[in-house]
């Protein structure tokens, strides 16, 4: 231990030793960043690792960035934005918007910077990022627009608009209090509006050319690949959307009412299937739309079925029973099959199989697994009729349909036969869109608690935590499982993990004696300098630890720049907000930066190419406006 305290002292040579530690860490973090050999939330876990096995930072300090109200909010937020996207709120949304932006990249760009400042203003920048990114990845795919050059400017819109109000940014209400604290007048709701319009104008003008020059490369595979599209190919395939009919039970003189499944024998009686029943007055929030049908299920008044079979057959069917034949305007006599709790899946009976030679019946698919078999594909023939009381053949493919856990039960009697396809994703993949009323509603709710927080008395992370059990708790989101599976977890833990450095910089005192120093050199070349010392220390720190933890540590140093020099603090104060808050250069500067990293299939060097120029541009613009709307002098 001593040996490695005088190689650091020796490297370190004007650090104590636990500076030297934090300062040696940091720079191998950022190298291990920029190499992108390593996945950076395990880069960020080391660091977290070294400076706790280095006693620089206490246990309780090292995982107090996993209990932070950001990240858990990050988390709620991934849940309600994924909810967005399996409602199918995403796509309907980034449908409306696509009209206004058409197809055309550029004008798809300028549109989501715009929506995303806009939103961002009223609404935390983390929380923007999370509502809006399923519905511009939408937008992307439904666009072909490839994603890599939508996720980056849409996490750098958000933090451009976050200086568009007072409660847009952290940083920007962190300012605000150390001037009340100070006995001065803080700022209005709307004065950092100008500094925040001239920062988005000059970030529209950079970013597209940027983006169109340094992300050009992507590939396109961060659009979604759902399976519903497999789904799609198959009823294409066995042209199953030509024979599916939605019929009504008549509530004044059906002659189903009362009776069950089995007593009828549709299928043998009409040559039919009854694929499913939708029970009436069921609410949005009942857990479940779709009935599988059993033969002791008994129809009731208002009850809609939905069945297969040829349109005679169906007429036949219907005329019997006084049930009524739905038309859709769109698509004629024909009824559209959803798959929210039902599922439709290919099999493909194996040589080893028992069911070889055996009638198709023998399999019992329907008592087994609440499946029915809807055509047997052989030799690339279909069959639709008389297929139950067939002797199975290797290699038949065989189409059924059914509960989503059926089919999934089905898959693991491997043996037997092979069934096509993932069950489960192919359920996750389904858009649940009769939920999304109920979404939008949630999401709502949500934005107007954040907004008016300090109104109603609600924090905004327990607004977040509760959309986001509503969105699981409503069924919004599949299972719980899929609820999980949405969340970002190499961005939750690469901000959680990264926030250590930042306890440890201000810990060790070396954030604020490396801002003390700056600002020192610079005092004597008059205020403009002085501010412009200000803002560079404030985005180095902010490009490395959160912008609340380097406005925390800045303020009192702008505060105490602007005392000395005879000035008014307030332009110093605005200038460390915005400094603060425009930082693109990495990854985790921000959490909308990192919550768009995975989305948008990014690497460290990617924030560096497009997000520095942007940084530094950025601040040589607000360092010689904000004087222009705040003067120096009192």
């Amino acid at each position: 231990m001593e040996t490695i305290t005088e190689i650091l002292n020796f490297i370190f040579p004007f650090l104590d030793t636990q500076q030297a530690i934090v300062v040696l860490t940091f720079l191998l973090t950022i190298v291990a960043f920029m190499a992108d050999k390593v996945r950076s939330d395990i880069v960020a876990l080391c660091s977290m690792a070294i400076l706790l096995t280095t006693n620089v930072i206490t246990p309780s300090e090292a995982l107090a960035g996993f209990s932070n109200s950001a990240v858990v909010m990050m988390i709620g937020l991934f849940i309600v934005g994924g909810a967005v996207f399996q409602t199918g709120l995403a796509k309907t949304i980034s449908g409306k918007l696509l009209r206004l932006a058409g197809t055309d990249e550029k004008r798809l760009f300028f549109l989501v910077m715009i929506v995303t400042a806009v939103v961002a203003a009223f609404v935390s920048n983390t929380g923007t990022v999370a509502l809006l990114l399923p519905i511009i990845l939408a937008m992307s795919k439904t666009s072909g627009t490839n994603p890599a050059k939508l996720m980056m400017p849409l996490a750098f819109a958000s933090s451009m608009g976050g200086v568009l109000t007072l409660i847009g940014t952290p940083p920007n209400l962190i300012v605000d209090g150390y001037l009340r604290d100070n006995n001065l007048p803080g700022f209005s709701f709307f004065d950092f509006t100008p500094i925040g319009i001239i920062c988005l104008l000059t970030g529209l003008l950079l970013l597209y050319p940027l983006c169109k020059f340094f992300l050009n490369k992507k590939d396109r595979d961060g659009a979604e690949k759902g399976d519903d599209r497999s789904i799609a190919s198959l009823l294409q395939e066995y042209h199953l959307d030509d024979c599916v009919f939605r019929l009504q039970v008549d509530e004044g003189h059906s002659l189903l009412e009362g009776r069950s499944v089995g007593e009828l024998n549709i299928r043998h009686n009409y040559g039919i299937t009854l694929l499913e029943i939708r029970r009436a007055n069921k609410s949005m929030f009942s857990t479940k739309i779709q009935e599988l049908v059993k033969a002791d299920t008994v129809f009731q008044k208002g009850d809609t079925l939905f069945v297969l079979g040829q349109y005679d057959r169906v007429h036949t069917f219907a005329d019997a029973h006084n049930l009524i034949i739905h038309e859709d305007k769109e698509r004629g006599t024909k009824a559209k099959l959803d798959f929210y709790e039902i599922g439709l899946s290919e099999v493909l009976i194996t040589p080893e199989s028992a069911l070889v030679n055996r009638p198709l019946r023998a399999a019992n698919f329907n008592e087994r697994f609440n499946l029915n078999v809807l055509a047997v594909k052989r030799n690339g023939k279909y069959i639709f009729d008389d297929m139950l009381d067939a002797p199975v053949k290797a290699g038949d493919m065989i189409l059924v349909h059914g509960s989503w856990k059926g089919i999934e039960s089905m898959a693991k009697k491997s043996r037997e036969w092979v069934v096509f396809g993932d069950p489960k994703a192919d359920a996750e993949s389904v858009a649940l869109d009769h939920k999304a009323p109920l979404a939008a509603g949630i999401m709502v709710a949500m934005v107007f608690c954040m907004v008016f927080a300090d109104q109603i008395g609600i924090k905004p992370v327990a607004s977040v935590i509760i959309a986001g059990l509503l969105m699981v708790l409503t069924r919004c989101v599949r299972s719980v499982d899929a609820a999980y599976k949405m969340i970002g977890w190499e961005s939750i833990v690469l901000i959680a993990a990264m926030m250590p450095m930042s306890t440890a910089l201000s810990k060790t005192g070396l954030s604020a004696a490396i801002a003390t120093s700056l600002v020192e050199m610079l005092r004597d070349y008059g205020p403009i300098a002085a501010m412009a010392g200000v803002y560079f220390v404030t985005s180095l720190l902010s490009t490395f630890i959160s912008n609340s933890a380097t406005a925390i540590l800045v303020a009192p140093i702008a505060w105490v720049s602007a005392q000395q020099l005879g000035v008014s603090p307030t332009p110093f104060m605005m200038c460390a907000a915005v400094a603060a808050s425009c930082c693109f250069a990495t990854p985790i500067c921000t959490p909308p930066n990192a919550m768009v990293m995975n989305a948008g299939h990014y690497t460290f060097a990617d924030y560096v190419k497009v997000g520095l120029p942007l940084q530094i541009i950025m601040g040589i613009v607000a360092i010689l406006t904000i004087p222009l709307f705040f003067p120096f002098t009192n």
